[in-house]
């Protein structure tokens, strides 16, 4: 009998995040979206020890009582290969959320995953895990049949976002300034003049991630850890540019890294007021 031969591929494919029809601006991507491809079931290492087992067994009726699986110790375990998708994932994320504060995705437009795809040399899918998790930071939102649409964010959020972090933080720092010595502040500096250097390369992108580690490090000093990363994921929050608004440039960087020096300054001497207003010029400055 003849066998049939491979199905053509459905040219209308599938929407990018798994929830309908493709748009015909998608550019072509080697996947069966919408649908499991058909892939012949490969033998795993579980299944080859167990044939391996039956095989022995069969040859050699003296060694039956072996466990199925049992590897003997002439012969070397088969290898299992190493998955690296989460670590592929990770990076993603991180090149997304990079471009992001840097401006490099556009508030409003949409970008479907097997573009962003191309774009970092990658499949279609950590880049759709990855976006899922804007979604959950509130970064982008699904858009049916289409990808992802980088969220408009207004004025009015941002300093939504700064009054919720000036209420979390400036408490936790008030009374660490009650406590701490003065060599415990200094320890920090290090970090504080890395934000400096990255504003001066007025990369929004890299002032981020030198900014979160500073106000990560001064908070970690509370020894609570969920509130490090409560903290952290607002401030990413608020790092997003306006929309339709080019982001700031880099004497504003420089001037909102300089408070960081300056509050450091403060807490050494344990001078609460100016602590509270350097923390109020910076949270409103964000």
């Amino acid at each position: 009998m003849e066998q049939a031969g491979p199905r053509p591929r459905d040219p209308r494919g599938s929407d990018d995040t798994g929830t309908g029809a493709a748009s015909g601006n998608e550019p072509a991507f080697p996947e069966v979206r919408g649908r499991a491809a058909r892939v012949p079931q490969q033998p795993g290492a579980a299944d080859v020890d167990r044939a391996r087992g039956l095989a022995q067994s069969a040859a050699h009726p003296a060694r039956s009582d072996t466990v199925r699986g049992e590897h003997i110790h002439s012969e070397p375990p088969v290898p299992r290969p190493v998955l690296q998708r989460a670590s592929v994932r990770g990076q993603i994320l991180d090149a997304l959320r990079a471009a992001l504060a840097a401006g490099e995705l556009t508030p409003g437009e949409v970008y479907s995953a097997p573009a962003l795809g191309e774009r970092f040399g990658v499949s279609a899918t950590p880049v759709r895990e990855a976006m899922q998790q804007l979604v959950v930071e509130g970064a982008v939102e699904v858009v049916p049949n289409r990808g992802f649409r980088v969220v408009e964010r207004g004025a009015r959020e941002l300093a939504e976002l700064a009054e919720i972090r000036a209420l979390i933080e400036t408490p936790v720092v008030l009374r660490l300034a009650r406590t701490l010595p003065a060599e415990r502040w200094a320890e920090l500096r290090p970090l504080a003049e890395e934000t400096a250097r990255a504003a001066a390369s007025g990369c929004r992108a890299t002032y981020g991630e030198a900014d979160r580690a500073f106000h990560r490090a001064v908070l970690a000093l509370a020894g609570n850890e969920q509130l490090v990363r409560v903290a952290d994921d607002l401030h990413r929050r608020a790092q997003w540019p306006l929309g339709g608004e080019p982001g700031r440039c880099r004497a504003e960087l420089m001037a909102d890294a300089a408070v960081h020096l300056a509050l450091l300054d403060a807490l050494m001497a344990q001078d609460l007021g100016a602590v509270q207003a350097l923390l109020q010029e910076h949270f409103s400055g964000v």
